[in-house]
């Protein structure tokens, strides 16, 4: 049996966030403007729970593979999504958990410097038997590799 999943992602800004990811990985930032007015109509959530133009919650934003099926009552991607999470504390530490982005050989120096154009920072190179990447940070600071 499979499982659908997410990837959740805690971070200070969830919209900055997003819109890195969204242009790092060509992906959809999310629309969830029906479930935001159904829940702001029905007084279950305050203009202060969304953002100003009723697209998300203020402490939550997803991206989304652009072929991806979505739910038209929610706006959710059913398929390849990363959800970024305010939370109060600060990243502390190396991550537990990263995301490899495989440009391969060829294009990794463009990438590399397509990701550094958006945001993120080299924090190394690495090159050793059967492994060459750059390990790279987001605007927030977590790790990613780019291969």
């Amino acid at each position: 049996m499979t499982l659908e999943w997410k990837l959740v992602v805690d971070c200070a800004d969830p919209h900055a966030q997003a819109a890195f990811w969204a242009q790092a990985l060509g992906y959809e930032v999310e629309d969830n403007s029906a479930i935001v007015g159904r829940l702001l109509a029905g007084g279950v959530v305050g203009e202060e729970a969304v953002t100003p133009d009723h697209t998300a919650f203020r402490t939550l934003r997803a991206v989304r593979h652009p072929d991806d099926p979505v739910d038209q009552d929610t706006g959710t991607g059913l398929g390849r999504r990363i959800l970024f999470q305010a939370v109060p504390e600060p990243k502390a530490g190396k991550n537990r958990l990263h995301i490899d982005l495989h440009a391969g050989p060829e294009r990794r120096d463009a990438e590399v410097d397509r990701l550094k154009a958006l945001g993120a920072t080299v924090l190394r190179v690495v090159q050793e038997p059967g492994s060459h990447h750059v390990t790279m940070a987001d605007p927030e600071g977590n790790e990613f590799d780019v291969q």
